[in-house]
């Protein structure tokens, strides 16, 4: 494994590749490393989701037993999946074993021509300099934030998958400047492909600007109507609504903030696609 590789591995039974569905049931959640794995393990395993998102997915880390929290899932879960770096994190591993966090994408289906967006524009908060040590408590890191595209084929129809993380420091006009990149890359596929583009955008997309990106680029967001929060509050922030499921080319049905579910500081989100 390395900053720029994709891990992928296959969990799913082989019948599942020619399965047709008219439906399918996704997930995005960030699940905060992974360190809760067994409430995440759990919720997932009665949310029986077709397709997972997950960003902050450790592997090899020392603050989550040096496991492989997407490979664990996959396998427990019964699923395909790919795994892209965000950042090695250079407090939680070692020189000759790194450890790793970015996004992972779970899947029933084949998932194909797993790619990384590492946006251009970039914080330079994480970086590590040669007076602060690299301790895990200063989370000094290489890589930056990234987004995750896989192309899911189910039967005979394809999709195609972002699965994001923006950035949490600096400002929103940074977030606009990764989401504006993200939004280019998806024009390469016609209005007529089903397009899901979800994640952890550190920011709210529901206000007036966001909404214009939205339209510009054909997708709907169906949790601006919700109007709910998706981070627990806490003692240094107030709960808000920062991530999102967008969908372009399907309906969206039943989506949902499961704010009951505390294995993370931020709450799962679900939908069921349907497709026309």
């Amino acid at each position: 494994m390395s900053i720029d590789c994709i891990e992928t591995g296959t969990f799913a039974p082989l019948t599942a590749a020619s399965a047709q569905a008219e439906k399918l049931h996704v997930v995005s959640w960030n699940i905060a490393r992974g360190s809760r794995i067994e409430e995440i393990t759990e919720f997932l395993i009665r949310a029986n989701a077709d397709l997972i998102l997950l960003q902050e997915s450790d592997c090899n880390s020392r603050r989550t037993a040096y496991r492989n929290i997407a490979k664990e899932l996959a396998q427990k879960l019964g699923m395909n999946y790919a795994f892209g770096a965000e950042f090695q994190e250079l407090g939680q591993g070692s020189p000759s074993s790194p450890a790793y966090h970015g996004q992972a994408t779970l899947s029933r289906w084949p998932l194909s021509q797993p790619r990384v967006i590492r946006f251009r524009r970039q914080s330079k908060f994480w970086h590590p300099h040669w007076w602060i040590p690299p301790l895990a408590a200063f989370q000094r890191r290489i890589g930056g934030r990234m987004a995750l595209i896989t192309n899911l084929a189910i039967g005979g129809r394809s999709l195609i998958v972002y699965n994001l993380h923006l950035e949490s420091r600096n400002s929103d006009e940074l977030r606009f400047g990764q989401f504006a990149e993200l939004l280019n890359d998806t024009r390469r596929y016609g209005f007529d492909v089903v397009v899901v583009l979800a994640g952890d955008f550190n920011f709210d997309i529901a206000a007036a600007r966001g909404k214009t990106f939205l339209q510009d680029a054909g997708f709907e967001n169906p949790f601006a109507s919700l109007a709910m929060p998706t981070i627990l509050s806490g003692a240094s922030r107030h709960g808000r609504a920062i991530d999102w499921i967008l969908i372009r080319g399907a309906v969206p049905r039943s989506f949902q903030v499961h704010n009951s579910i505390r294995a993370s500081d931020h709450y799962p989100l679900s939908l069921t696609l349907q497709f026309s």
